[in-house]
């Protein structure tokens, strides 16, 4: 079976028999969370690496206020936090957005998957870098990006991301959020997020239906929002 984590790791490598045989163990195990769980939280000690195979999760971080800042969306196939089980306690919590099928990955089979396949190995170093990217992309968006702009470049990276777990149809995928969550990722008021949708709905540059987004014209939209996927490496090095 080709699950989202396989095909997403496979941009990077290509898996023997073996891997993959190795990876749908990893995967075979899972269960469902209800939508605005919290699966950890911030000053908790970490405990096994948790894998999204269905739905969307986030990381956050809370503020005094009671509010919070969502860093991270993640979609099926990505691990909530690869290496997590290194740190002493947590310094972000994770949550999920929607129902999530969830798998929870002991340190041991993460530090044995590390010893005994080197190609595995360099495939999560990968999804760990490309985490990296992102989050990087996502500092530049909040820093020098009016919102319309910002949540527009989020929204061409999210179609990208669908599309490389398999999840995407054409030029729609899936964004189960409500307006006061993406004002989370934006960090902006919720009357905002709401304005900055409008906008682009206006603008003809996407198109909204029961918790999906859709592109009327991609390459469009990619010029408007400045673009660039280069960042999220789905070509691979020679």
């Amino acid at each position: 079976m080709i699950t989202p984590l396989i095909r997403k790791l496979s941009q990077a490598v290509d898996f023997s028999d073996d891997d993959l045989a190795t990876l749908t163990r990893l995967t075979s195990r899972q269960r469902t969370v209800g939508p605005r769980t919290a699966l950890i939280h911030e000053g908790d000690r970490p405990g096994p690496v948790r894998l999204i195979m269905k739905g969307l999760a986030c990381r956050y971080q809370s503020l005094p206020d009671g509010s919070r800042q969502i860093v991270a969306l993640l979609i099926p196939g990505d691990f909530c936090d690869l290496h997590v089980a290194i740190l002493d306690r947590m310094d972000h919590s994770l949550g999920t957005l929607s129902n999530c099928d969830i798998v929870e990955i002991p340190r041991a089979a993460v530090l044995s998957l590390i010893e005994t396949s080197p190609s595995i190995t360099r495939a999560l170093w990968w999804a760990t870098l490309v985490d990296e990217a992102i989050l990087r992309n996502w500092l530049v968006n909040k820093g020098r990006r009016q919102a319309d702009l910002q949540l527009l470049n989020l929204f061409c990276e999210l179609l990208c991301r669908y599309e490389v777990a398999g999840l995407a149809q054409g030029d729609t995928f899936p964004l189960p959020l409500t307006q006061e969550e993406l004002s989370d990722v934006m960090g902006v008021s919720v009357v905002h997020a709401n304005r900055t949708l409008n906008s682009l709905r206006e603008a003809g540059l996407v198109t909204f239906e029961k918790g999906s987004v859709t592109f009327p014209d991609r390459a469009r939209a990619y010029e408007v929002a400045e673009f660039d996927p280069t960042y999220l490496h789905l070509t691979r090095r020679r």
